[in-house]
Parts: structure tokens; sequence; C-alpha cells
């Protein structure tokens, strides 16, 4: 299934792009995020990312579907 894919920060620089559309084999974010880790050698593990799905904060474990926007987003420090 197609879904877009946003990322910021860390994620965003090792993806090498803001977004992308990407063909998910998976089922869940957390499936998905796995897949997107091995293709672009992310360093942060799913425990470490938050996902949002169409806009909504959800767990890695929720289920994915065609068209879907999945946003990760690693942890972040301000100052």
């Amino acid at each position: 299934m197609k879904i877009q894919v946003t990322y910021f920060a860390i994620l965003r620089e090792q993806a090498g792009t803001k977004e992308e559309e990407w063909e998910c084999t998976g089922k869940t974010a957390g499936d998905a995020y796995e897949e997107l880790k091995q293709n672009h050698s992310f360093t942060l593990h799913d425990h470490q990312v938050k996902v949002a799905i169409n806009h909504q904060f959800k767990s890695m474990k929720t289920l994915i579907h065609e068209g879907d926007n999945l946003v990760f987003i690693p942890p972040v420090a301000g100052g």
C-alpha cells in the first residue's frame, strides 16, 4: 500500500528528504518505520520515535491504510 511519510530533525537528515511516498508492505506504523529504517539506515529505534497518523498521535501498533499520512517525530531538545 502507498503511504505518505513526513520526517523531522535527524530522521529528515538521514532520509535526505522531508517527505516521500512509500510503498509499504507492513500492516502497522511500526512495520512501516522498520522498513523505512532499513532503507534509510535510521539510527533511532521505533520506541524512540513518535508517530502521527493523519494528524493524530498514535501507537506504533496502529494499523495503517492506503493513502495514510504518517509523520515520524524523533526526540527533540530545545533551549
